[in-house]
């Protein structure tokens, strides 16, 4: 029925953690686990939880609305919050503390919200955990342009800014139309979690 289509745009909760799923970090370091939500009904009384390995609740928050900031319910003592909810983005970010290797694994970001019909969603980040980080060259497109010069350097930079220009293009675009999204894409959301697998946690290195 159209009228349902209608009705199902309009209830579009998201969860997001970003362009990538994936974060190394640095064991004995602090990582940050990035999440945010959009809804276009607004929340009230919204809940979100983080998990790890699908079954290890880490922290628990709730949102009265809006205008309020986020009050903890439960968290583990290492997992600090860091997001926002009454600046411009809906964010609900954590940063784990003092990072061991037994901590890489799957963390998800769930969001329920009871406006919405208690309608969930969630996003995934799988945690890497390494003894030592490698630096990645950010010089070597402007060695390249130097070196190769000319019209093959231009090419390249050409080449360069058009994309960046296409991703704010993109990332623009994708501001305006995130209310306009069927929700038809957001079938993949579990429930509450219940019947996932429990991972053991690997456990430390020497």
């Amino acid at each position: 029925l159209p009228g349902l289509h209608v009705f199902a745009i309009a209830f579009a909760l998201e969860v997001s953690v970003g362009k990538t799923n994936t974060v190394m970090a640095l064991n004995n370091s602090n990582v940050l686990l990035p999440c945010v939500f959009t809804t276009c009904m607004g929340f009230q009384d919204l809940v979100f939880k983080w998990y790890f390995n699908s079954t290890e609740l880490i922290y628990h928050g709730k949102i009265k609305n809006k205008a309020t900031e986020p009050t903890l319910i439960w968290h583990n003592p290492r997992v600090e919050f860091v997001g926002s909810t009454t600046k411009k983005d809906n964010n609900i970010s954590i940063v784990l503390n003092s990072v061991e290797f037994s901590d890489a694994g799957k963390y998800t970001c769930y969001v329920k919200n009871p406006k919405e019909k208690n309608l969930h969603h969630n996003a995934t980040i799988f945690l890497t955990v390494v003894h030592k980080m490698v630096e990645t060259d950010n010089t070597v497109t402007l060695i390249i342009v130097g070196v190769v010069g000319g019209l093959i350097g231009l090419l390249i930079l050409f080449t360069l800014v058009k994309k960046v220009v296409l991703f704010i293009i993109k990332k623009t675009q994708d501001g305006k139309k995130e209310c306009l999204v069927s929700s038809s894409g957001n079938d993949n959301t579990e429930n509450g979690l219940a019947g996932s697998k429990a991972e053991q946690k690997a456990p430390p290195k020497a």
